[in-house]
Formats: structure tokens, sequence, C-alpha cells
């Protein structure tokens, strides 16, 4: 039988592919329940660990290197995320560093706070360290800036939440994500919706609301109201919750683009005395940790938070290991939709 991979391991216990990584080379730090889990799964897949494989992805030895050139291999790679404080980017770079390290390389976090300079910076601080590559949710930079991030250092790119010509990508379906969450919505019979989110929100969360639009179009009827916020955080969803009863007719069903609008949205509209999910039902996006843990607990769309940081890393590995002949793939993955008290 083929062997199994540590993907397949990861998928049959139900953990990230960093958690499988960690119990073979570093038990001590996952809990036993879980320990059991991956081992019981390896056992039933037949699991066996490939270190020629392995050695290939990490490339050529240190020596072997050194006979080859007069500078060390360089061994970091660059995760630039548009804001660490979200816990949805600080869950995408982790899911990378854990497969980087994996791999034998270290990981640099960078934040762009949303500034393109501060990206510029962060690129050219990565090229200065003479970094492999760069995992980047971009904020400013174009194809031209990618090609001269590539002709100057070498460094590898992978676009996370993007896409673009000539480059490797890892996104996710958010035009499906906006239509699973309104079509939910208009399947508890809510047909007055609202949908938060950012003044300048970012590309993904402008397909979320075209995608909501499409399920309403879908179902031939509905109204959708947009409310656009200064920031993607829980004191703009309390913000948003007042503006909201401001409409009318008031809407019946609220999809905030991420769960941190969401969450200050379910608090404030609980203060000011609506029922939730009795008079106004609360959808959110991301599924971050506090999610099942808010004041309701949030029926939300769930991204593969881990498998997009896992992901880029594996394409970011693959182009710095096999350079010029590295044929850059898209990947798109699909997100799922949880239900919870609020909806």
């Amino acid at each position: 039988m083929p062997q199994s991979s540590i993907r397949e391991v990861a998928r049959r216990a139900g953990v990230s592919v960093g958690t499988v990584s960690n119990v073979l080379n570093r038990p001590d730090l996952v809990a036993e329940a879980t320990r059991d889990r991956v081992r019981a799964a390896i056992q039933e897949l037949g699991f066996v660990r490939n270190e020629s494989a392995r050695r290939l992805r990490q490339g050529p030895s240190r020596a072997a290197y050194d006979r080859r050139a007069t500078t060390p291999r360089p061994r970091a790679f660059g995760i630039v995320v548009e804001d660490l404080t979200n816990p949805y980017a600080s869950d995408v770079a982790r899911g990378a560093e854990l497969t980087l390290n994996e791999a034998g390389h270290d990981a640099l976090w960078l934040s762009s706070d949303h500034s393109p300079d501060k990206e510029r910076r962060s690129l050219e601080l990565l090229a200065e360290h003479q970094a492999a590559g760069v995992l980047i949710v971009p904020v400013g930079i174009g194809p031209a800036d990618i090609d001269r991030v590539r002709a100057s250092s070498g460094m590898a790119v992978v676009l996370i939440d993007h896409a673009g010509p000539d480059v490797c990508s890892v996104q996710v379906d958010h035009v499906a994500g906006g239509d699973i969450a309104a079509a939910h919505l208009l399947s508890l019979g809510r047909h007055r919706l609202a949908f938060v989110t950012g003044a300048q929100g970012p590309q993904p969360c402008a397909e979320r609301g075209h995608g909501a639009a499409r399920a309403l179009a879908k179902a031939g009827g509905g109204k959708l109201f947009t409310l656009r916020q200064d920031a993607l955080s829980p004191t703009e969803g309390q913000a948003a919750a007042h503006r909201l009863l401001k409409l009318s007719p008031v809407p019946d069903a609220v999809f905030c683009a991420n769960d941190l609008l969401a969450i200050g949205m379910i608090n404030e509209l609980q203060r000011l005395g609506v029922r939730i999910p009795d008079d106004i039902a609360v959808i959110g996006y991301d599924d971050i940790e506090l999610a099942s843990s808010s004041a309701v607990p949030l029926t939300t769309i769930r991204q593969p938070r881990y498998a997009v940081g896992e992901e880029a890393a594996e394409l970011a590995l693959a182009e710095f290991a096999e350079g010029e002949s590295h044929l850059h793939r898209q990947v798109i993955l699909t997100p799922e939709l949880v239900i919870r008290e609020s909806a």
C-alpha cells in the first residue's frame, strides 16, 4: 500500500500537521489524550516517516552547502500579516511556523499594521537578513513589487488571502463563505439582513459581502443592508449595534465580516435589551477561539486557519527548494458553517 502522509495522519486524528510533528519530535509538548489519538492514527494508517523526503525538503546539508557557497544557507522565512493582534492572523502564522519548523526552518513574524510603507520595510528587513522566502497577506504590493523582491533577494513569495499572476497563493473561497452565512440566516426565516464590514475592508471581506448578496439573489428575495465601520474590531461591532437599531425596518439578522465585530455586536445588543437570537440573529466569520465562549456562543463561518498557514508554508518551501524550475500553484480552501446559539 502507498505510504500514508503526515497530512493523512493529521486528518485522521483531527489535529494539525504541526501537532503530528510535535508528537513525532517533541511529544512532551502535546497533551496525553492528543498524543494517543495521533499515535492511534499512525498505527491505523501504517505511517512511516520518510526521512529522505524530509531531508530533500530541507535542501542540501550545511556541509554540502558550504562546499558550494561562501555564505550560509538562509534558514528563516518571513510571515507578514496585517495585524498580529487579530486571532485569525496569528493562527495562520502559527500554522505556517509549525510547518516551517518541521522542515528545519525558522519563522519571523511581522505585522504590516495595514500600512504599505511598513509592509515594504518588512520586506526590506527580510531581504537584509537573507530570508529564504516570505508568506504575506499583502496590503500594498503588486506583481511588479513581487518581481523586484525575487530579483533583488531571491526570496520565494507566497500570497495569503490574495492571488496574482506568476505567484503561489493560498486563499479561502470567501464568496462561498458569505453565501453559506446568508443562506443559513434565510433558512431561519430571516429576510432583513445586515452585513457589517470595514470602511476600507480588505478584499476577502468584500468577497464575503458578494457571497451574501448572491445567496439573497438565489433565494429570490430579502433585503441586505451594508454597514461599514472604521475597523474590524469588537469596539466597532459595538458601534455598529447602535447604527443597526436606527435602520428602518430594523434587520432581523446580522452577518459580520469577522468574529471580532460579531462579538462586539452581540455584547452591545444584549446590553441594549435585544434578545439574541430571538430578536436578531448574529453570525460571524473565522471561528476564532473566543467565538464559542462569547456571551452568546457565536454561530460563524469557520476558516481553516492553520491549514491556510500550512499550505502557504508548503508552497514557499517548494519554491525555495526548486528555484527557477518551480511551477506556481494557487490553492483554494473551502470554509464551513459552525452552528451555535447566536443563529
